[in-house]
């Protein structure tokens, strides 16, 4: 098993005991809640008479189904079922005293993006929330996981949750990423050479060169797809850029309580001689932007490649789903995906719907616009990206080029308010997923892509490469993979 690493170190410095399951009790340092999965543990904590063990360290804002458009946040909102989560959550969190962002708050977002925004999110850190993709604050050095709705009851009434401790494997992401290759494309090729089961059993830390110099942006975006990859939660080792991050926000104390509180971050980072259970290294030197072509997030190619065929894949089940992602995207084996048409182009979400997200796009969207054929929504992470976006006047780009300008919410990740795609709609999507029905549609098909790609897919109604709108030429050099096993 792993030793010195930053997840063995948090993790006992958050076991209470061993429980007599074999499962450990593990306290939660930061509980996240939002409207979809809270209402039941809420509700389950009121039948046995229960209160909110503690409340300072649970925060909530509303997300799933927040509408987009402004004029749609009248209350009560129109759709009843998303009006009486909504209510249930203020509720709660009013009569709990817990800590609420909601509409009026001009905090309110995406829980992953609040919270690494506001400073809740620090290394050292456990963080749950009924959420799979809380693996995005391992970006601070914390562990990071998703719960069920009787896991969010537990920690509700105790601080903890039953948790069975994982393997840990090291990434090493080595080279430089080329201008137009982002984060999103990091974290895409490291599933693309794993697989989406890769990480069954394990935490991922990620390090290497191409890590360490993403900004704290990049970082989320990477942590955040660890469970696309199977991973339990994905996590980087805490360094200045994160305190340099951490500094001044919010929920993060300043002056010398900041000095001590660094002093900790430093001691929880993994040792240099730390054991690990696997070690792989990927070379991402000269890789491409990349984009999936099928119905998982493990069946994405760089953009010079060709969409592979079913044989190639040795095991029965992915020679299954290879022909079953063919016939719903309407693919052919060889085909490249330059130029597979688009009709929708989304750019938001927990993975890419920070500032930079929206300036790496903008940059590829200033003197153009929109194809006449394509809906084009942007919708920020939170109500502050919003904000600072428009400080910046990265929302008159988007606006000028032809695209909706949105409030914050989840949107079209996963559809659960009005933003979905109709019919067979393709989406060229900043989002994590591209199963089928994920937004919206059961015939709906979408191609996920860092947010450069997804504004030179909306200016051209079809997959494009983005580096052609920034003055550098496409590499023609994809890397490699090779993994070594204790």
């Amino acid at each position: 098993m792993s030793e010195g690493t930053l997840y063995d170190k948090v993790w006992e410095r958050h076991k209470v005991t061993e429980l007599p399951n074999g499962q450990d009790q593990l306290f939660i340092g930061l509980h996240l809640v939002h409207e979809v999965t809270s209402p039941q543990a809420f509700g389950m904590l009121e039948e046995r008479d229960l209160d909110v063990a503690y409340p300072d360290r649970t925060f909530a804002t509303t997300d799933h189904i927040a509408p987009t458009e402004a004029e749609k946040r009248e209350r009560p909102l129109a759709d009843d079922q998303a009006e009486e989560m909504l209510s249930a959550l203020e509720r709660n969190t009013s009569e709990s005293g817990v800590t609420f962002f909601g509409f009026d708050s001009g905090k309110q977002g995406i829980t992953h993006v609040v919270g690494p925004e506001l400073g809740l999110s620090q290394p050292g850190m456990t963080v749950a929330c009924g959420d799979s993709h809380t693996a995005t604050h391992g970006a601070f050095g914390s562990i990071g996981i998703g719960i069920g709705t009787s896991q969010i009851r537990d920690v509700l009434a105790t601080g903890c949750i039953a948790a069975d401790k994982q393997s840990v494997r090291r990434i090493n992401v080595e080279g430089e990423l080329g201008e137009g290759v982002y984060a999103k494309d990091v974290i895409m090729k490291i599933i693309q050479e794993l697989g989406v089961d890769g990480g069954v059993g394990h935490v991922y830390e990620y390090g290497g060169p191409a890590i360490e110099s993403l900004d704290m942006e990049g970082r989320l975006a990477v942590c955040n797809m660890s469970i696309e990859g199977g991973a339990r939660a994905g996590y980087i080792n805490p360094d200045e850029t994160t305190y340099e991050y951490l500094d001044g926000r919010e929920y993060v104390p300043d002056g010398e309580a900041f000095e001590e509180l660094k002093q900790y971050w430093e001691s929880v980072a993994s040792d240099a001689d730390a054991e690990y259970d696997d070690i792989v290294t990927i070379d991402a030197d000269g890789i491409d932007p990349l984009v999936t072509w099928g119905i998982n997030p493990g069946q994405v190619i760089e953009i010079s490649e060709t969409v592979p065929a079913p044989d190639e894949f040795e095991a029965r089940t992915d020679r299954e789903a290879a022909e079953q992602a063919l016939d719903h995207m309407d693919l052919e084996s060889g085909q490249s995906m330059l130029g597979y048409d688009v009709d929708v182009a989304f750019l938001g979400t927990c993975t890419n719907g920070r500032v930079s997200d929206f300036a790496e796009a903008a940059a590829v969207l200033e003197g153009n616009t929109v194809d006449d054929g394509v809906r084009a929504l942007a919708v920020p992470g939170s109500e502050t990206v919003r904000q600072e976006c428009e400080e910046l006047g990265i929302d008159k780009t988007f606006i000028d080029a032809g695209f909706q300008w949105r409030r914050a919410g989840c949107s079209m990740c996963l559809a659960m308010n009005d933003d979905a795609l109709e019919g067979d709609e393709v989406c060229a999507s900043s989002s994590n997923r591209n199963f089928i029905g994920r937004q919206g549609s059961k015939a709906g098909r979408t191609v996920l892509m860092n947010p450069a790609m997804v504004a030179a897919a909306a200016v051209e109604g079809q997959v494009a490469d983005a580096r052609e709108y920034l003055d550098s030429d496409p590499s023609e050099t994809a890397g490699g993979v090779e993994e070594v096993a204790d």
